[in-house]
């Protein structure tokens, strides 16, 4: 693939076609101004000499019969204007001597007046004239008579001249170019100064100094944004790194403990003989704990695919109602050992998604809510359709949760109080469960936490009617999750 040019080139090329389009512009207009110039100098001139020669032919003595010597004498203060003067019967009264402007005159149409519309262009070998031809009215015995006169001028001199000019103007023109690339290539490279200074202090931030952020106070204003959407970068980055490294301490208190009890229980059974039914009682309590790991593991994996999108909910009608009846028996004993008591309120609705997926979101949900509900409290569930879509509203009394983790309730390894430490209950990834089980289903929550009681709220898409009279009824023995997972 072929790389795109650098900035500094786009914009050097950029400048360079403008700044030649105005040159060669500003060129064309000062020619045609010079040349507009020169025209109207010749009409002037041979306006100058037409005067003459209508003043003359006035003054003409009719009863002369050489009227050359008057004529030739007519426009002789005019040293570059040539002229001819014929009858209206077209036969020549009168022509310079120097050159035969008849094959010019028979191609001009008489004209009122000299003007620079009115002037013809005409080369006679290697000469070239500007000319017009007019009407005039001279005395003769029989009175005026019309007569048409040609003057005519050489413009050698102006076309050499204009010539010389363009060429020069061209070399000017191009040195001009050259020039302001030249300028502009340098300008273009200290204005990206910023931009290489920038690229230096990012490049100088190494993974031990996410804590480290760009001055914007130094940065021009067109960076500023880009340098503030990278300090945002580096202190989500930060924020992650962070919390990456206190589930590292998390995980590994975890995992210890189930590990040093099956160490200790190990080497009690083997510190001396036992029954039979003293070995079961240690595998089984050693089974605990490798559940306990491998729920861990589970979560840890289920995340994972939720991060790279491979989460492939399936698509069965779902009765919530009887789904989180099914979960109050499961959660009965514990909540009834907690004197917390289980409510639930609304009217059968349905969605369509996976069940294990829906269930364990509920149910991490559930078992959230009983821990952190006192003794003699009501956690209420409610249900009820709201535009197209159901809602689920699970709300627990208990202690509030500070405004300022609302937004980070639901990021894995998120822990608001970072010096608690954990005395059991799974490793904080419950609620980062719940939101990739809910948004893998095109659903939404959120969280609203008063003095008074917490709410989770969640919103899934409603199924079609009917739909939930046909759900298959949920199997008890399925529940496999335990509380606080």
């Amino acid at each position: 693939m072929k790389r795109p040019l650098s900035l500094a080139v786009r914009l050097t090329a950029s400048i360079g076609v403008v700044i030649t389009a105005v040159l060669l512009s500003f060129g064309w207009m000062v020619e045609r101004s010079i040349n507009q110039h020169f025209i109207q100098q010749d009409v002037d001139e041979l306006n100058a000499a037409a005067q003459a020669l209508r003043h003359a032919l006035a003054l003409l003595p009719p009863d002369k019969d050489d009227e050359a010597p008057p004529l030739a004498q007519a426009a002789i203060g005019q040293h570059n204007v040539h002229y001819r003067i014929t009858l209206s019967d077209g036969s020549l009264l009168y022509q310079s001597p120097d050159i035969d402007l008849t094959p010019f005159a028979g191609t001009l149409a008489p004209v009122q007046s000299i003007t620079a519309d009115t002037l013809s262009t005409w080369k006679n070998r290697s000469e070239t004239f500007r000319g017009a031809a007019i009407r005039v009215l001279g005395k003769r015995e029989a009175g005026a008579e019309p007569m048409i006169v040609t003057v005519a001028t050489r413009i050698d001199f102006h076309l050499r001249y204009l010539e010389d000019f363009r060429r020069t103007l061209g070399l000017i023109t191009l040195a001009a170019c050259l020039l302001a690339l030249f300028a502009s290539w340098c300008a273009v490279l200290r204005g990206h100064a910023p931009i290489r200074r920038l690229s230096r202090e990012i490049q100088a931030i190494q993974s031990d100094q996410l804590h480290v952020r760009l001055n914007l106070d130094t940065v021009p204003g067109e960076l500023t944004e880009l340098a503030g959407a990278f300090n945002q970068t580096l202190g989500r980055l930060e924020d992650v790194f962070k919390r990456l490294s206190e589930f590292s301490g998390d995980i590994a208190h975890e995992l210890r403990t189930p590990i040093t009890n099956l160490r200790t229980q190990t080497e009690v059974a083997l510190s001396r003989t036992r029954t039979v039914e003293q070995y079961r009682e240690i595998l089984y309590s050693n089974l605990e704990e490798y559940e306990r790991m491998a729920r861990m593991v589970d979560d840890m994996l289920f995340l994972a695919q939720a991060d790279n999108k491979l989460l492939k909910p399936e698509s069965a009608a779902i009765d919530l109602y009887a789904e989180i009846e099914m979960l109050f028996d499961y959660f009965g004993a514990w909540a009834e050992d907690r004197h917390i008591d289980l409510r639930l309120k609304g009217e059968p609705v349905g969605t369509v998604g996976d069940r294990p997926m829906i269930r364990r979101a509920l149910s991490n949900l559930l078992a959230n809510a009983i821990q952190h509900t006192p003794a003699r409290g009501t956690i209420l569930v409610q249900l009820h359709r709201k535009e197209g879509a159901i809602e689920i509203q699970i709300r627990n009394p208990g202690p509030s949760i500070p405004a300022e983790h609302i937004p980070h309730i639901f990021e894995r390894f998120y822990r608001p109080d970072a010096s608690r430490q954990r005395t059991g209950g799974g490793i904080g990834l419950g609620l980062a469960i719940v939101r990739s089980i809910i948004e893998a289903h095109s659903g939404t929550i959120s969280v609203i936490s008063t003095t008074e009681a917490t709410e989770f709220q969640i919103l899934l898409p409603a199924s079609p009617e009917g739909s939930t009279q046909n759900a298959t009824p949920p199997q008890s023995h399925a529940l496999s999750l335990p509380p606080g997972s």
